[in-house]
């Protein structure tokens, strides 16, 4: 669906998550998401009674499912899904990102676990889900792969915890450098896991 035909509150989620990705979420402000959204700024109390927070654990929350959802495509892409190939897919995601459009974005949901893990559980609590909520599907589609499934969740771990390093590395460098260091380190690890 796009933007356009999205309504006024899951454009405002979509906005926040866009927002806190390119400028994390204390310089992010509720009129800010409106405006990007072109919503009526009036529309947020309505739809987010609990304020900045609500909006916030939201956005992570659209986050997390955004990208658990984007594993099934990764793998339609591949002409022999394997773990290695997958991992380079998800990097790839993010080399093609910052080659088109340069460094200014990174993941919404390690923006908003920097910015507010100390201050507030709730968003602690909202990140905590939303990176489960991504590790599930890397770990089924590893299992999917022939990787065991006792190993398939510590990888989905590995897997996740090295692109979002490699994502703030990339950033600090401009240069897209560490995804593809991580992807060539990696896998032949990945790869050695599968037991087909």
């Amino acid at each position: 669906m796009t933007q356009a035909r999205r309504g006024p509150r899951e454009r405002m989620v979509f906005s926040a998550a866009q927002l806190i990705r390119r400028q994390g979420v204390a310089a992010t402000g509720m009129r800010e998401v409106a405006a990007h959204a072109d919503a009526p700024r009036g529309s947020l109390q309505h739809y987010f009674p609990g304020g900045k927070e609500q909006l916030v654990n939201e956005a992570v929350a659209w986050a997390g499912r955004y990208a658990g959802k984007r594993v099934d495509r990764f793998l339609a892409g591949l002409d022999r899904p394997t773990p290695s190939g997958l991992f380079a897919a998800m990097a790839a995601q993010w080399a093609d990102e910052y080659a088109a459009d340069g460094f200014a974005a990174g993941c919404p949901v390690a923006a908003a676990t920097v910015d507010c893990a100390a201050s507030g559980d709730s968003t602690r609590e909202a990140a905590a889900t939303a990176f489960a909520t991504w590790r599930g599907p890397v770990a089924e589609a590893l299992t999917g792969m022939g990787v065991p499934p006792s190993r398939a969740e510590s990888l989905a771990t590995l897997m996740i915890s090295a692109l979002e390093g490699a994502i703030l590395m990339a950033r600090a460098e401009r240069d897209v450098r560490p995804l593809t260091t991580v992807v060539k380190e990696l896998g032949p690890l990945l790869d050695a896991a599968t037991v087909r």
